[in-house]
């Protein structure tokens, strides 16, 4: 008679907690504070992943002319932008252009290359207001580098959902949680996901061994 083994879960510990290093700005947009490659963290222990910015609340005055960062280069990665306050335009060298509301997400493969600029949305530049956003650039494999550019725009009623027992909700923008698949596509296995937790709530993160992984944590703005 053959015994089988249950295979026990490895539980991981918290390697390091970081505070947010300063800020710095990007173009006159986006005032944010840059964890990895530049800050705490390096761009190799955080791979596949390799830039993490992240916009904290801000307000913005009204102006006229859009507050935000001109053409610049990507290659060879993938950019994911979630816009939490304000929301957020962008056009590329291709013609590509669109624009993303609060909750919602662009991914953009940069593949085999492009001219890209970000700003501001126009209506919403001018009439002022707080802004939040966060963008984590994702390592194309090998194989995938020279890939076609392409974009997903995936609006936050799209997300996979899943309450929580105190009244909160994990929303699935990648990969799965608890078997609930989120609408992205990706090139590596990517799991991302929005934690909206109430004080005192627990979550399970199950995730296969030799998985990078990190937590950005942000309060609510209190009303």
């Amino acid at each position: 008679m053959k015994t089988q083994m249950k295979k026990e879960k490895s539980i991981k510990s918290v390697e390091r907690i970081v505070p947010p290093p300063p800020k710095h700005w990007v173009g006159d947009g986006f005032n944010v504070h840059g964890f990895f490659p530049h800050g705490p963290l390096t761009g190799e222990r955080m791979s596949p992943f390799f830039l993490l910015d992240y916009g904290s609340l801000t307000d913005f005055p009204p102006r006229e002319e859009p507050f935000g960062v001109g053409p610049h280069p990507h290659r060879g990665f993938e950019t994911v932008t979630i816009a939490y306050k304000g929301k957020v335009e962008h056009h590329d060298s291709r013609g590509n252009g669109g624009v993303i509301g609060e909750g919602d997400v662009q991914w953009m493969t940069a593949g085999s290359g492009l001219l890209h600029k970000e700003y501001h949305e126009r209506e919403s530049n001018r009439q002022g207001g707080p802004f939040q956003m966060v963008q984590l650039w994702v390592n194309l494999p090998a194989k995938d580098k020279m890939t076609e550019p392409q974009y997903q725009a995936i609006t936050n009623p799209e997300f996979g959902r899943v309450a929580l027992a105190n009244g909160g909700e994990v929303e699935v923008i990648a990969g799965d949680f608890n078997g609930l698949r989120g609408p992205a596509t990706t090139f590596s296995p990517v799991h991302l996901y929005n934690l909206k937790m109430k004080k005192g709530e627990k979550v399970e993160l199950n995730y296969p061994a030799g998985y990078t992984t990190a937590i950005l944590l942000s309060r609510a703005r209190q009303c």
